[in-house]
């Protein structure tokens, strides 16, 4: 007898929370499915009162895809898919502080992050996220229509360097800089998504350098008015976060910012990030499990 999961929607633009399931058990390939199925539907999907050891998040991120290993973030020991997002009280800064796409700055960039909380503050933290199929079909036909042809550079040079934000000094996480050369890829400002047809921006502040081709004060002029547009409040939905939640979202559609609004408390998050299926792999994949 197969099992129904229960969705509910929570905003408009993205997200849907999912009731019905303990994600730390071994979970069927229907079920994997029917996930699967609301998380590219929805953008953004949560769970609630979840138990998930390490390894028990590891596997099931697995059921979706290879799991990235982060080139300037060092993993949990002995789990190194698993990425220990911790903010001390001590620490001024957090992670993921600003909107973003997370590993935008790849070749071959991650279809998905899975965030489980382990330790939240008393009060603040909550994530917010952002649809930017929403933000793509609120542009007019024509601005669309110069969007669709072009394509963008991405690069972890500026998050990552020396001042960057995410390179800052944290209590409990060793984070390194981005020195020198460590890549630029350039990915259309328009992504179709490989599942559903679905368009979305695909250009971010934190990774998104300039449009190709562009010079870069050419750039910034587009850039900026896209990046204000994409994080219109319509387009979002906001997480407040308990103890063993999990939230799941679709980073080739989805932005998020991580908010810093709990001074001198601490917080503690577990995150493992879905790759896409290696090129000329369709025989390891799940029939569900396309990206």
């Amino acid at each position: 007898m197969s099992q129904a999961l229960k969705i509910r929607r929570v905003a408009g633009a993205l997200g849907a929370e999912i009731s019905g399931v303990d994600l730390s058990k071994p979970l069927s390939d229907e079920l994997v499915a029917q996930i699967r199925r609301a998380f590219v539907e929805h953008q953004v999907i949560f769970f609630r009162d979840q138990d998930l050891t390490p390894a028990q998040q590891v596997a099931f991120g697995a059921r979706f895809g290879p799991l990235n290993v982060h080139p300037f973030v060092a993993a949990m020991a002995g789990q190194p898919e698993v990425m220990e997002i911790i903010k001390e009280p001590s620490d001024r800064v957090n992670f993921g502080g600003g909107w973003h796409s997370d590993m935008s700055f790849l070749e071959r960039p991650s279809i998905g992050s899975i965030l489980y909380a382990v330790e939240i503050p008393e009060f603040g933290g909550d994530t917010l996220f952002a649809s930017q199929a929403a933000a793509y079909e609120a542009l007019s036909p024509g601005l669309q229509k110069t969007l669709d042809g072009l394509n963008a550079v991405h690069s972890a040079s500026r998050e990552y360097s020396s001042q960057g934000h995410s390179a800052q000094k944290r209590g409990s996480m060793k984070v390194a800089e981005a020195d020198g050369y460590v890549g630029e890829f350039v990915h259309p400002m328009v992504l179709v998504h490989p599942e559903t047809g679905r368009k979305a921006l695909y250009v971010n502040p934190a990774f998104t350098l300039r449009i190709e081709g562009w010079k870069t004060r050419e750039s910034k002029a587009l850039l900026d008015f896209l990046f204000e547009h994409s994080r219109y409040e319509g387009f979002t939905c906001r997480f407040a976060w308990r103890e063993g939640s999990v939230a799941f979202w679709d980073n080739r559609s989805v932005w998020h910012f991580a908010l810093n609004d709990y001074p001198g408390q601490r917080r503690h998050m577990r995150r493992v990030t879905v790759d896409p299926w290696p090129v000329g792999a369709a025989a390891l994949r799940p029939a569900e499990a396309v990206a």
